[in-house]
């Protein structure tokens, strides 16, 4: 099993950046029903405003191969293009357990 973490930094004002993280969050939300390797999907929006990063996604799919998979699936493609113009940075961590 694989655990796929990943945070996004958005850029613009704070109410810009909460209504694109909930959009990203609902389309995330989503897609477990269609991307047959995603066991499952995490997607929490940050509540402290002292901090930098705004969204973070946990992800958990069979193997490697699978995330792969799930990256280039065009429905993934497609949540991941609601943050266009508004990520800033991003940070991914993939791992076993």
């Amino acid at each position: 099993m694989v655990k796929h973490i990943v945070s996004f930094r958005l850029s613009g004002a704070p109410e810009e950046r909460r209504r694109v993280a909930e959009a990203f969050r609902d389309a995330l939300l989503a897609l477990p029903d269609v991307i047959e390797p995603l066991q499952s999907i995490e997607v929490g929006i940050n509540e402290n405003p002292a901090e930098e990063w705004d969204v973070v996604l946990t992800a958990i799919l069979p193997d490697m191969a699978s995330v792969e998979i799930y990256a280039k699936h065009p429905a993934h493609v497609a949540a991941a293009g609601l943050l266009a113009g508004h990520k800033e940075a991003r940070a991914c961590v993939d791992y076993s357990f």
